[in-house]
């Protein structure tokens, strides 16, 4: 039986849906780069709406935004529930939306039941996520922590060749600020971070449950290049006992990834490998021999000791089957995105005010990414809510059901009137 908070907010939830699809559609998805335009746009879209809330509204030196509804001790630290607002090229419009909705959904019941909290209530809208663009995810939370480097600031627009540093700096906002190790604003007064998120895998589509506890978020080790180097020669000339075949070299460490892979699971570690990329050089034909393929490697698990041992065993197969079939393997550096172990006794909040509230629930890990991450290894306690989405995610076909993202945002409006005085610890 949907509760009042459900019957009175879909609407409410499905505009917004409908308005930013609108606004961000590119041919059968939408594209809302960080620091673009339409990123901005969707941005003054919901700070109308925070206007007409009466919340107060600030924007950091990152470019996220801030709004807040006023509680009876502003001298508590804030309960802050968000996302990020932009997309993967062609994507979905739900990945990182969802989450805003569902959050400023919250604020708006509180001021339709005259619902004052007892600490500030802040949703937060945060740019760039996405590395889909530029090489990076997570800008607008590690500029806002002062996390980024000159390094990143340096990436290059996929297809434009504008550097991060330029595409910022035309949003309006200094870089400069964003790489001094110093947050640009102040994160004591953050006494926990929600963030709301449709799954982007089948788990909670497949069952009965529509709405998910995250217990972890997977870190990653990836590397965007590596380089397969063997000789190119006569596809009919040479012999097999003397070539030195890139491609097959280069299927072989794939195949023997993939069967330890197996054997990890067995063993009970968490860990996904995946090899998403693959090109031969450009004069690469049916009748060569390839001498040159390239490839990328993305292996993650929700702990940093498996993701460095699974790495070095990569490492190492490369180099054995290199001298094996006579190639040379080359790494590109190894780009690191921490894992995160949600904040317990947060995540064990969630999970029992939803249940009090007569919500089906279930707990599952998060092999994506998001800017909790960023929060909870600062020390900030970081936990998730999921709900179930269709057909994947990062591509078009996002079909993710407002009657299933009801009861996820209802999930966050129980964690959130639930939320204790003392803080969670």
């Amino acid at each position: 039986m949907p509760s009042e908070f459900q019957k009175k907010s879909s609407e409410f939830a499905k505009k917004c849906f409908d308005d930013i699809r609108e606004m961000s559609k590119d041919g059968q998805g939408v594209s809302r780069q960080g620091y673009s335009p339409v990123e901005t746009q969707v941005l003054e879209y919901f700070k109308k709406i925070g206007n007409e809330l009466n919340l107060e509204i600030s924007t950091d030196k990152a470019g996220n935004v801030w709004m807040t509804i006023p509680g009876k001790n502003r001298n508590l630290p804030a309960l802050v529930s968000g996302s990020h607002v932009d997309s993967v090229p062609q994507g979905g419009n739900y990945d990182g939306l969802a989450g805003v909705v569902a959050a400023l959904t919250v604020a708006r019941w509180m001021r339709e039941i005259n619902y004052v909290p007892e600490r500030d209530y802040t949703v937060l809208m945060m740019r760039m996520e996405e590395s889909s663009w530029f090489g990076k995810c997570y800008v607008g939370s590690l500029g806002m922590t002062g996390q980024l480097t000159e390094q990143d600031l340096a990436l290059k627009h996929r297809s434009t060749g504008k550097t991060l540093k330029e595409t910022i700096k035309e949003c309006g906002f200094n870089p400069d600020d964003l790489t001094t190790g110093v947050p640009v604003v102040d994160l004591a007064k953050m006494a926990a971070f929600i963030e709301l998120h449709i799954e982007q895998g089948p788990t909670l589509d497949s069952s009965d449950t529509r709405v998910g506890i995250v217990t972890g978020i997977r870190g990653n080790f990836r590397h965007k290049t590596i380089k397969c180097i063997g000789e190119t020669a006569h596809s009919g000339a040479v012999d097999k006992q003397f070539r030195h075949d890139a491609v097959l070299a280069m299927a072989e460490l794939a195949y023997k990834m993939d069967c330890l892979w197996d054997d990890w699971l067995k063993d009970g570690k968490d860990l996904v490998f995946t090899i998403g990329v693959v090109h031969t050089a450009a004069t690469s034909a049916i009748a060569i021999v390839p001498g040159e393929v390239t490839f990328c490697c993305d292996i993650r698990s929700l702990h940093r000791e498996t993701l460095e041992q699974f790495h070095a065993l990569l490492l190492q197969q490369a180099e054995e089957i290199g001298k094996k079939r006579g190639v040379k393997f080359e790494f590109d550096k190894t780009i690191i995105s921490e894992p995160l172990a949600i904040h317990e006794n947060l995540m064990n909040h969630l999970d029992k005010s939803a249940r009090e509230a007569g919500l089906n629930v279930r707990k599952l890990p998060s092999g994506a990414g998001h800017d909790s991450v960023i929060f909870g290894n600062l020390g900030i306690p970081a936990a998730m809510i999921f709900v179930a989405n269709q057909d994947g995610s990062h591509n078009p076909h996002e079909k993710m059901k407002l009657e299933d993202f009801i009861q996820g945002a209802d999930a966050l409006w129980n964690a959130v009137k639930d939320f204790p005085i003392e803080g969670i610890k």
